[in-house]
C-alpha cells in the first residue's frame, strides 16, 4: 500500500524502509571515521600503542607521525581497494546480497582491532580489513539506493546515506566520551566492539528488502523485477500486472536492458568516448575529489587534536559539538538537494566553505590561539558555519550524483572509480594531515579554501542538473549535444519544453486506464529519438 503519493507517483513504505537500511552502510563508514579520533587520545590505548620514553609512563607516550598516520590512514587504503572490488561483487552477486557478504568483511576487521594487544600494526590492519567492507558498501549502498528509488524522490532517499555516515561520526563521538573513563583497554576496546552491531543490523535488514529491478531486468528476471517495483511503490502483488505504473516501470526496464544485453561491459568500457561515458568517469573522479578536498575530514579525523591545540580543556566535547552540527544540519541538506537540484547547491557550498576556511585559517595564523582565547572561538565558530555548509551541499550532492549520473551498463564500475577517488584521497589527507599541520599550522586552511573554490568552478563548468529525471533521462541528457552543463537545468527529454511538461505528461499516462505496455514501447522510443530535433528553449542559469 502506498504511504503518499509524489507528482501522482506512489511512494511505498518498502521504498523508505530500504532506503534506512541500505544507509546503514553510510553509519558504519561514519561510526569508523569519528571514533579514531578519540580512540587516539585515550589514556590506555597510548600506553599499549605509542611510544613510550619510559614505559607504563603516560606522560612520556605520544605517536610519532608516522604511526598517527598509518593507524588512522589505513582505513583509507582498505576502503579504496574495497570500492573497486565491490563493483564486480555487487554485479556478480545482486546489490542486496553483496552488503551482506560486505558486512561479513568488516566483522572480521572489529575482530582484529579488538584483539589486539601491544602491537600497533595489529590494530592498524583491523582498521585496512574493516575499511575493505567499509568501501565495498560505499560502492554498493548509493547504486542501490538510486536503482530503488521513484525519481521524484531519489534525491532524499540517496540523501539519507550521508546522513546516517553524520548520525555515525555523531554515535562514535558520543559513546567515546562515555567510555574514556573507563579502566584499562575497555575505554577504546568498548567503542570499537560497539561497531558490531551496525553491520548486523545492516546485513539482517537488507535481506528483507527487494532487490533493485534494474539489477534483475539486466538477468532477464523480469517478474522479480515486477515484484521489486510493486513492493517499493506500494502496489500489492495481486494488482501489479494491471497497475499501469509498474507496467510500464518494467517496460521500460526491459528496453532498456534489451538495449544493452548484447554490450558486454568491462573496467576498460568505463573510458570509452561514446555517450560521454568517460567524461562522466572523470566527473565523477573529481566531485568525489573535491568532497575531500573540502576538508571535513581534516575535522573529523584530527577534530580532537586540532581543538586542544587552540586551547580547548575538554576536546571531546567540541567534537560532540561538531558532530552534532553536522549531523543536524544533514537534515537540511536532504530539502536543499531536493529543492535547488545538484548544481546550484554544490556551488554555493563550495563558495561558503571557502569563505569560512579562511576565517579559519586567518585567525590562527594570525595570532596565537592558546594565548588569545577569543581567536580559539572564532576558529571553534569558523570550523562549525563550515560543516553548517559542507553538511547541506557536498557532503550528500556528491553520493546523490555518484548514484545518479552514469548509465546502467556501467554504473556499478564507474560508481567504484568514483569512490575509489574519494577513498584515495582520504588516505592521502589523513596519512599525510599530520605532517603537513606541523610544518605550517592553521594555514592548512587556506588549501582547502582554495580546493572549495575549485570545487565550484568545477561543477560550473562541468555538471549536469540531473534532478527529476530518471536514471534514463539521466542518459539521455548527457549524449545530448545541445545541452550545456550550464543550460542543464532547463532541459528536458525530446518532445517536451520542461520538466515539469514532462513529468505531467507522465502522471496523465499513467493514470490512463487504457495505458499499455504498447504506450510504454511507444514513450521509450520517443525518448531515444534523436534529441536534436528538439528546440532549445533560452537558458539563464543565474536565474537562480
Amino acid at each position: 500500500m502506498a504511504v503518499f503519493h509524489v507528482q501522482g507517483v506512489p511512494i511505498g513504505g518498502v521504498a523508505i524502509m530500504l532506503a534506512l537500511f541500505a544507509s546503514m552502510g553510510g553509519f558504519i563508514f561514519g561510526y569508523d571515521t569519528g571514533q579514531i579520533s578519540d580512540i587516539m587520545l585515550m589514556d590506555d590505548f597510548k600506553l599499549r600503542f605509542a611510544q613510550c620514553g619510559t614505559p607504563g609512563v603516560l606522560s612520556t607516550c605520544n605517536f610519532s607521525t608516522v604511526r598517527a598516520g598509518l593507524i588512522v590512514s589505513l582505513l583509507s587504503i582498505g576502503t579504496m581497494c574495497g570500492a573497486l572490488i565491490g563493483a564486480p561483487v555487487a554485479d556478480f552477486l545482486g546489490r542486496r546480497h553483496a552488503m551482506v557478504a560486505e558486512c561479513l568483511v568488516y566483522f572480521v576487521g572489529i575482530i582484529i582491532q579488538a584483539t589486539s594487544s601491544h602491537a600497533w600494526e595489529q590494530y592498524a590492519m583491523g582498521r585496512f580489513v574493516g575499511g575493505l567492507g567499509v568501501g565495498a558498501l560505499s560502492a554498493a549502498v548509493p547504486m542501490y539506493q538510486a536503482e530503488m528509488a521513484p525519481p521524484q524522490i531519489r534525491g532524499s532517499l540517496t540523501a539519507t546515506y550521508q546522513l546516517f555516515i553524520t548520525f555515525g561520526i555523531l554515535t562514535a563521538y558520543c559513546i567515546a566520551i562515555g567510555a574514556r573513563e573507563l579502566s584499562n583497554s575497555g575505554s577504546w576496546r568498548t567503542v570499537v566492539c560497539i561497531g558490531v552491531l551496525w553491520p548486523l543490523i545492516l546485513s539482517v535488514g537488507i535481506l528483507f528488502m527487494p532487490e533493485s529491478p534494474r539489477w534483475l531486468a539486466s538477468r532477464n528476471r523480469l517478474e522479480e523485477a515486477q515484484h521489486s517495483l510493486a513492493r517499493s511503490r506500494g502496489v500489492s502483488l495481486a494488482d501489479e500486472k494491471t497497475d499501469n505504473f509498474i507496467v510500464r516501470e518494467v517496460e521500460r526496464l526491459r528496453v532498456n536492458a534489451q538495449a544493452e544485453a548484447n554490450i558486454k561491459s568491462g573496467w576498460l568500457d568505463c573510458f570509452a568516448l561514446e555517450k560521454k561515458t568517460l567524461y562522466r568517469t572523470l566527473l565523477g573522479m573529481s566531485l568525489q575529489t573535491f568532497q575531500q578536498l573540502t576538508g571535513a575530514n581534516y575535522f573529523f579525523y584530527y577534530g580532537a587534536t586540532i581543538f586542544q591545540s587552540v586551547g580547548i580543556e575538554d576536546s571531546f566535547v567540541t567534537q560532540i559539538i561538531l558532530g552534532a552540527v553536522n549531523f543536524i544540519c544533514t537534515f537540511g541538506g536532504i530539502y536543499v538537494m531536493e529543492k535547488y537540484g545538484r548544481r546550484v547547491p554544490l556551488m554555493v557550498g563550495g563558495l561558503w566553505q571557502s569563505a569560512w576556511l579562511f576565517v579559519f585559517a586567518a585567525a590562527g595564523t594570525a595570532k596565537v590561539p592558546q594565548e588569545n582565547p577569543a581567536i580559539g572561538k572564532v576558529m571553534i565558530v569558523s570550523a562549525c558555519l563550515f560543516i553548517l555548509g559542507y553538511a547541506m551541499t557536498w557532503a550528500p550532492g556528491v553520493w546523490i550524483l555518484v548514484g545518479e549520473t552514469f548509465p546502467t551498463r556501467t554504473r556499478a564500475k564507474q560508481g567504484a572509480l568514483a569512490t575509489a577517488s574519494n577513498w584515495l584521497w582520504n588516505f592521502l589527507l589523513a596519512f599525510f594531515t599530520p605532517f603537513i599541520s606541523r610544518a605550517i599550522n592553521f594555514k592548512y586552511g587556506f588549501v582547502f579554501a582554495a580546493c572549495n573554490l575549485a570545487g565550484a568552478i568545477v561543477v560550473y563548468f562541468f555538471l549536469y542538473e540531473s534532478s527529476d529525471l530518471t536514471l534514463e533521462c539521466v542518459d539521455e541528457m548527457y549524449t545530448d549535444p545541445n545541452c550545456k552543463p550550464w543550460t542543464s537545468r532547463h532541459w528536458a527529454p525530446a518532445g517536451f519544453a520542461t520538466r515539469q511538461e514532462y513529468a505531467k505528461f507522465k502522471d496523465a499516462q499513467d493514470n490512463e486506464p487504457s495505458a499499455t505496455v504498447s504506450h510504454a514501447e511507444s514513450e521509450s522510443t520517443a525518448a531515444h529519438a534523436g534529441v536534436a530535433d528538439k528546440e532549445e528553449p533560452v537558458h539563464d542559469e543565474h536565474n537562480w
